[in-house]
């Protein structure tokens, strides 16, 4: 598949739509316009802590309705996922961690935490901006346990396969702040959370390992939103194909990357819409030793042996943060001569999935995503095609016409 093959530009229009419908500053930008009084009304002066690869993005679209009113901003985000612009916010303070694996930073980030709410003055009202990769960025840990405890624990949960709840669940144990535990400093102030989701049933209890979800004793009075799913980008994917019949599948994906990419080949091979789109997150049990890539990858490497030698066929898998395990890039793009691609690059794709090492298969096919950091994370997307060139292009034609 070349770069100019219209049925790689569709695929890539549509995850751009999935992206823009559920941008963290957006979102917030429109949630805030909408629950705040406007400014010649509201006297109120805010201080602002955003936490999660998205926490960036969503501080500008609090700055973008507070204006003046905004006093301080406390942005704890992943390393390469500050916005230039978030530099200018008033009082900015930003503090950039580790992630998946968190490190002596990510401790950093929870006592800055601590002590932003500490240290609130009483006639301030605090809102929290709160995406998914907080449960590994930001940590303030029991007595009881150290960094190397809590590494341990994350390293555990990715090379297992763990589901987010289980894994959420034993950071929850070792942690001062997750499962509702950071609502206690609050000491029943009058609080306004709002929620970039990435996690299955948008529950504010497991994003970020609930972080700031409910108080599990004690006074609570936070308001808590989800302002942004992977429900939204979904739905975004159905508008922007506009003349394509779309099928979107009912629920979010949990499983094995492996079987959902059997799954998801034999869907996208037997249906009759020529676009499908399921949403959610797998999981990959990874080898001793890992090689590049991340669960995205490995969904659309295990694909491509599935659709190889169907020219019509052609899957997408990216992360909706624009990065994909340990990867800088976001996911992949394959289609029916991705793999022979791979065997004339001297590689081979069942030892490449053995290995976890998807990304140099699909580096060497030319197939990978590379969207950098987006502002948003709500989890995974992946979106099949069955179309030829021919009715791709017209698609793009007269989308373009249109607009």
């Amino acid at each position: 598949m070349t770069a100019n093959d219209p049925r790689r530009q569709l695929l890539l229009e549509l995850l751009r739509a999935a992206l823009a419908a559920v941008d963290g500053r957006a979102c917030t930008r429109q949630a805030l316009a909408a629950r705040l009084p406007a400014a010649h009304l509201d006297a109120t002066r805010y201080q602002v802590a955003a936490l999660g690869k998205a926490a960036a993005s969503m501080a500008l679209g609090a700055g973008d309705v507070l204006g003046a009113r905004l006093e301080r901003t406390l942005i704890l985000t992943k390393d390469g996922h500050v916005d230039a612009a978030a530099a200018a916010l008033p009082g900015v303070e930003i503090h950039e961690s580790g992630h998946p694996v968190p490190d002596a930073r990510s401790l950093s980030s929870g006592a800055r935490l601590l002590e932003f709410i500490e240290q609130l003055p009483p006639a301030v009202r605090p809102i929290f901006l709160v995406s998914g990769g907080a449960s590994s960025l930001v940590e303030a840990l029991i007595p009881e346990a150290d960094l190397e405890t809590l590494q341990r624990l994350n390293r555990a949960g990715l090379t297992s396969g763990a589901s987010i709840e289980a894994l959420n669940a034993e950071r929850r144990r070792i942690s001062r702040i997750k499962g509702g535990r950071l609502v206690a400093p609050l000491a029943g102030r009058a609080a306004l959370a709002l929620f970039i989701s990435d996690v299955p049933n948008d529950d504010p209890a497991v994003i970020g390992s609930g972080v700031l979800g409910p108080a599990p004793q004690g006074p609570d009075d936070v308001e808590r939103i989800v302002i942004a799913s992977i429900d939204g980008a979904i739905r975004a994917v159905r508008a922007r194909a506009t003349g394509f019949k779309v099928s979107v599948a009912a629920g979010r994906f949990t499983q094995e990357a492996e079987r959902l990419a059997v799954r998801f080949a034999h869907e996208l091979h037997l249906g009759r819409e020529p676009v499908r789109v399921w949403g959610g997150e797998s999981v990959v049990r990874l080898p001793p030793h890992p090689g590049r890539g991340g669960r995205n990858q490995h969904l659309a490497l295990a694909a491509a042996r599935l659709i190889a030698g169907q020219d019509e066929l052609l899957l997408l898998a990216a992360g909706t943060d624009g990065t994909d395990g340990v990867s800088d890039s976001a996911g992949a793009l394959v289609d029916g001569e991705t793999c022979a691609r791979i065997a004339l690059a001297g590689l081979d794709v069942d030892s490449c999935l053995r290995r976890a090492d998807s990304g140099t298969a699909l580096a060497a096919a030319g197939d990978l995503i590379d969207t950098g950091p987006t502002g948003t994370n709500v989890g995974d997307l992946v979106i099949g095609l069955r179309l030829s060139q021919r009715d791709a292009q017209a698609w793009l034609d007269e989308s373009r016409a249109a607009h």
